[in-house]
């Protein structure tokens, strides 16, 4: 059995894909064999302040790991430089054998680097807008390329995502490709709720654009703005975002609803939804799920609407054509050409309802051959192997 220590930026009930994922990561390694720790930031909890829990009890998905909360102090720096006391604390009680770090930048360094100090093997995890946001002024590249250098193993959720790495560390790198993965038990097909359209104030006759996690700039915020005010000028919609809107985004949204009232008036926010089951649920209300990302990974709120069956437009960011068909499986538009999403919505809200099924049908067949927790686990399996081995 491997000693792992995870860090992380984000874990539940944090919002977000990156928060799910480490989750799941978690729970997957820890089924594969991994006695796993994983600490994460959190400014929930006083500066400093450490708490230790089940991470099953926090996230069903991450069952068999142990989460250690750390509250953040106001400067990245000195919230770092405690991090490392608390790191050697918790190796000296542990004994681990191997560190991986969620997410490239901040964590993935952080792990490296600790790693280092201690000699033992690190990976990294390359998750989506870690490896673009660092690349670019302001962003630290140097810093990058030391963490994806020193890592013995870079994962990388997409073979888009290799490629970028690749493109960094050279033709030599030692990477991995572990897709995100869902549980399509619980993301499956099937009728919603009884009630929980009223529940929400949808209104009968209207079409249902969904969106599901953080509605914001990067995951294309403007432009399911523009689509539902596309839509609703041939019939009535509304635009279904289940989660929130991130907090430095909220003040787009109330310039937009002093410009467009009415539209303004059928976004219907969910608000933040802690089990998996929840998040499924609302998802069956809709009539079509929209995905208008600038930069991403592989997202997982794709990957579980198509799940659910249904008919999916999403833009060619990161992985998602690597999960999508197009014209089969759901329907991709480049990110050159995302002012005209209300205009592909509406196509795709006039087709018959026996091709969308069908479309809905493809989705799942694909995320069910692809995208499954077994193949994710053969591939932590051949991770866990190579961090074990001798460099």
């Amino acid at each position: 059995m491997t000693r792992l220590l995870m860090l992380t930026e984000r874990f539940p009930p944090d919002l977000g894909g990156l928060a799910r994922s480490a989750a799941r990561l978690a729970g997957s390694l820890a089924r594969v064999g991994a006695e796993v720790d994983v600490l994460a930031w959190t400014k929930t909890l006083p500066p400093g302040a450490l708490e230790t829990v089940d991470a099953g009890a926090v996230h069903p998905e991450a069952a068999g790991a142990t989460l250690h909360r750390l509250g953040l102090y106001a400067s990245q720096d000195f919230s770092l430089q405690h991090t490392f006391n608390v790191l050697e604390w918790l190796h000296a009680q542990r004994a681990f054998e191997a560190v991986w770090g969620h997410y490239a930048t901040t964590p993935g360094f952080a792990a490296v680097l600790f790693a280092e100090q201690q000699g033992l093997p690190s990976t990294v995890s390359a998750r989506g807008n870690d490896i673009d946001r660092a690349v670019f002024p302001p962003g630290d590249f140097a810093r990058l390329q030391w963490t994806l250098q020193r890592a013995r193993i870079v994962t990388c959720v997409s073979q888009a995502m290799a490629r970028k790495v690749t493109a960094i560390l050279g033709s030599d790198a030692q990477l991995e490709v572990v897709p995100n993965t869902v549980d399509a038990e619980t993301f499956a097909p099937g009728p919603p709720p009884a009630g929980l359209r009223e529940r929400l104030g949808i209104r009968p006759g209207e079409a249902v654009l969904a969106f599901a996690g953080e509605l914001r700039q990067k995951k294309g915020f403007p432009f399911l703005l523009e689509a539902l005010c596309a839509v609703q000028r041939e019939r009535p919609a509304c635009l279904l975002v289940i989660g929130e809107v991130r907090p430095s985004d909220r003040a787009k949204l109330a310039t937009f609803a002093a410009d467009f009232p009415e539209a303004a008036a059928r976004i219907v926010i969910s608000g933040q939804l802690d089990a998996p089951a929840e998040v499924a649920a609302h998802l069956r209300l809709a009539d079509v799920f929209l995905h208008p990302s600038l930069w991403d990974g592989l997202p997982n709120a794709l990957l579980e609407s198509m799940a659910c069956g249904l008919p999916v437009l999403a833009s060619d960011a990161g992985g998602i054509p690597e999960a999508i068909e197009h014209g089969v499986s759901g329907f991709v538009i480049g990110r050159h050409e995302l002012h005209r999403l209300g205009e592909g919505t509406l196509e795709l809200l006039a087709l018959a309802p026996e091709q969308r099924a069908a479309i809905g049908a493809a989705a799942r067949a694909r995320v069910l051959e692809r995208f499954h927790p077994a193949a994710e686990e053969a591939s932590l399996r051949a991770v866990l192997q190579r961090l074990s081995s001798p460099a």
